[in-house]
């Protein structure tokens, strides 16, 4: 008990120049090295550690953005997690930051049970040690769905134990049931509610929280502990959950450079388009781009049997993504109604979600680009106003340096202003989630409170509403039109999409039209690639689209548990170093070992911990390596 009381003594010492300004937590008159224990509360602890997991833009960058935005294929970034790769310097930093938080996590846990004990507690002690609890929680999930095998009782000072998965999922599951039935809602914690900024220690909503975590991270052991996850979901699902968007897990972002600062706001980063996101949304629902565009691009919407500029010369076609070798020089016909609400179109300069990042240039306003030769003379030029284009990530070859359009900031579409300069909520659980999580369970023939087909369009409706688009979701909903992945919005049409369609094209050097035959990509990591249109299919793809741009680390763990939906492969005209398995031989097969599985522990644990990494690696059920799958994810 001693060492932790001096432990949180030293912690609010520390903590006191990073918070003092905002919460002002402790008369300004008392000095904090001298604090004693009476004045180290419970509440201090929790709000540290929920601000810092927002992720200074340091951390931030490397982790939210440049590995989990790039594995989940929420932006393209051709490089990083989505080919293969890895930073160590990255990792570092937030395996550093995260043990932070756990640590803080735990130190709140501690404290109030030692405020108990000596009889200094207040009324609300025990509830602030199951929002704790609760949120100690996230934070492991976090970590074990990066990493894998993790310390349960880490975090704490000393090297701990590495524990495998399937122990950290009991573990966790075990600590939302009792945390939520521990909650005393007749308690009140009144004047803390600045403490905690996602819910003002607001003891339903964690209750709430708690219970649709329980959701989430029972369904995540759907395909490897089948009987657990459906007794954990059925446990939990008719208990209080976070069912509106008042009730959902969110935090407001800030501007400059402190914990809470927007998690993408860093303007070198680009986050444009992905080839994945574009697929899903072209078609996907039926909704005419005229009826959600001003009037000055109408004259920019194709017809939809229209594939675009073929330029195989300048883009990689190597892949199965079914767009590939094409430059789309207009609007699509149909297009997802969040599209253009979360992308903006190049050109549209005075859209207020258009982002001039980084503003230091005027790249972004450049809409004009070249194709060139091998001598670098030019063959076409190409404006890209107007134009809704994603190319596919991969080695290139000789055609990447040929082609100055298709990465180009000012050319594509990027994400809008409004998620990267603050006055957004951060995101970590939604109310949409909730209802996909039950469709998909009622689709698994569990027992659930709602309808599969009820709950998955209430999930859509909920993500309208978010996008402010909600004006079409009677007609999306009914819609049987194919996006390139070959699914469709009704839950009464599961159709499966023909084997290809014929498209026009123009030749982009000799300006003759022609055919093409678009071939549907088979997913093969989903039912044997024998479906694209069944209702889990639906259920995932719709989960997918709602879960941009805040939840990318769901996003990655929802293709890594079930290969849903269809991410294409990166073309590989030369290979790839970091993802053998993927050649021109197996470019049209969507395989596990194509993408990324997880994190690699940080260097440094080897000889910091060397026992407990050991274990780790020992658990991992294959090398230390980004392409080893996690326990709960398919395999090879």
């Amino acid at each position: 008990m001693k060492a932790t009381i001096k432990l949180a003594l030293l912690f609010l010492a520390g903590a006191w120049f990073m918070t003092s300004c905002e919460e002002d937590f402790l008369d300004v008159n008392v000095n904090p090295k001298a604090a004693s224990f009476e004045q180290v509360q419970v509440e201090y602890f929790i709000n540290n550690s929920i601000q810092a997991a927002q992720q200074n833009p340091h951390d931030a960058e490397r982790m939210f953005v440049l590995y989990w935005k790039t594995a989940s294929r929420q932006h393209r970034l051709n490089g990083v997690l989505a080919t293969g790769g890895y930073n160590d310097g990255w990792t570092v930093d937030y395996y550093n930051s995260l043990s932070g938080w756990l640590r803080t996590a735990n130190l709140a846990i501690q404290v109030a049970d030692e405020k108990t004990e000596q009889g200094v507690h207040f009324p609300y002690t025990s509830n602030l040690k199951q929002v704790a609890r609760i949120w100690r929680v996230y934070l492991m999930s976090e970590f074990a769905d990066i990493f894998g095998p993790m310390p349960i009782d880490g975090f704490q000072g000393e090297n701990p134990e590495f524990v495998n998965e399937q122990a950290v999922y009991d573990f966790m599951l075990a600590e939302l049931r009792e945390a939520s039935d521990a909650l005393d809602l007749t308690i009140d914690a009144p004047g803390l509610d600045r403490f905690d900024k996602a819910y003002g220690f607001n003891f339903e909503k964690w209750q709430q929280y708690a219970n649709s975590m329980r959701l989430r991270l029972a369904m995540r052991l759907s395909e490897v502990a089948p009987d657990k996850a459906r007794s954990e979901f059925e446990a939990a699902v008719n208990g209080p959950l976070i069912r509106t968007w008042d009730d959902s897990f969110k935090i407001m972002e800030e501007g400059g450079w402190n914990n809470l600062t927007a998690v993408m706001s860093r303007e070198w980063n680009a986050q444009p388009l992905s080839a994945t996101l574009n697929n899903l949304f072209i078609g996907l629902g039926g909704i005419p781009s005229q009826d959600q565009l001003p009037e000055m691009w109408h004259d920019h919407i194709k017809s939809a049997d229209y594939m675009g500029m073929r330029f195989e010369d300048h883009f990689g076609i190597v892949t199965n993504d079914p767009s590939a070798g094409f430059w789309f020089d207009g609007l699509h016909e149909t297009i997802d109604p969040r599209a253009y609400k979360s992308f903006i179109i190049p050109g549209w300069f005075d859209n207020p979600n258009f982002s001039d990042y980084p503003s230091w240039t005027a790249d972004a306003r450049n809409v004009e680009r070249n194709l060139v030769d091998e001598n670098d003379e030019v063959i076409v030029t190409l404006n890209g106003a107007g134009t809704w284009n994603a190319p596919s990530l991969g080695n290139w070859g000789a055609k990447a340096a040929r082609n100055q359009i298709a990465f180009y900031i000012g050319t594509v579409p990027r994400l809008g202003q409004q998620f990267r300069q603050g006055g957004m909520e951060r995101i970590f659980f939604a109310h949409w989630e909730t209802y996909f999580l039950i469709a998909e369970a009622a689709v698994r023939g569990w027992s659930v409170p709602m309808g599969a087909q009820e709950a998955y369009e209430e999930g859509i409706r909920a993500s309208f509403a978010y996008w402010d688009v909600g004006e079409f979701a009677d007609a999306y909903l009914q819609s049987d039109s194919y996006n390139r992945a070959g699914t469709s919005v009704s839950w009464g049409h599961t159709a499966e999409p023909p084997a290809s369609v014929s498209m026009n094209y123009t030749d982009g050097y000799t300006n003759e039209e022609g055919v093409h035959i678009m071939q549907y990509p088979v997913n093969h990591l989903h039912n044997g690639g024998a479906t694209k249109n069944d209702h889990l299919t639906k259920i995932i793809t719709q989960k997918y689209l709602a879960q941009l741009p805040y939840l990318p680390l769901e996003a990655w763990n929802d293709h890594r548990r079930l290969g849903l939906p269809f991410f294409e492969n990166p073309s590989v005209e030369l290979p790839l170093t970091d993802l053998p398995a993927l050649t021109q031989a197996t470019a049209m097969e969507a395989r596990v070992n194509h993408f990324p599985q997880r994190i690699k522990y940080p260097s440094g644990l080897e000889t910091s911990n060397p026992e407990g990494y050991q274990q780790a690696v020992g658990f991992l059920d294959g090398p230390d390596a980004i392409l080893t799958p996690l326990w709960w994810a398919q395999k090879p």
